[in-house]
């Protein structure tokens, strides 16, 4: 029965919060991922990709490198660079994937380039089961003033999806007539 007061904060959010993108495949969902991350390098913006491990952040990194767009990789197996790859991840066209523990406490600094193309884009490969996490990366975009953006991509068979009957909705989307590879906005 304590009073909570609510800080303002220091300089108005910029960050462009979009809705998730919810495919019916993991497939469909990663294939959506690369196209963005893609057309988002051509902007000339950073890309900061988090992941839920280290196996979906290296098949990322394999996919990104077969369409020749260079990229860093952050997770448990290569921390020790970490400081390192954060610090350039705020350049022009900078691809970097990290799992959820990986790059915090790091400032990502943007040149005004990149805060003229757009600022610093998050992509979430799929929802957490922790709110916080979540929050934590579509936090990293935005800080103290900053342009932004925040996407996430959810598909029907992730793991988080599944415990929530993501069955029916399946069922419902072949019922509308949904053809494959077409998002649907929640």
């Amino acid at each position: 029965k304590l009073d909570v007061v609510e800080i303002p904060t220091n300089k108005p959010l910029l960050r462009d919060d979009k809705q998730d993108y919810i495919y019916k495949t993991t497939r469909e969902k990663y294939n959506a991922v690369i196209e963005d991350v893609v057309q988002l390098v051509n902007q000339g913006r950073p890309v900061l990709v988090g992941t839920t491990s280290v196996e979906i952040s290296e098949l990322l990194g394999r996919m990104l490198q077969m369409r020749k767009i260079k990229h860093n990789i952050l997770n448990a197996k290569l921390h020790k660079r970490e400081a390192d790859v954060v610090a350039e991840a705020g350049n022009p066209g900078v691809v970097t994937i990290a799992t959820n523990m990986a790059g915090r406490g790091t400032d990502i600094k943007l040149s005004d380039q990149v805060k003229d193309a757009g600022g610093l884009a998050i992509i979430g490969t799929e929802r957490h089961d922790s709110r916080r996490v979540d929050r934590q990366l579509r936090g990293r975009a935005g800080r103290q003033g900053d342009i932004g953006s925040s996407q996430f991509y959810v598909a029907l068979d992730d793991n988080l999806m599944r415990l929530f009957g993501s069955e029916r909705i399946a069922k419902m989307m072949d019922r509308m007539g949904l053809k494959e590879d077409r998002k649907s906005v929640v």
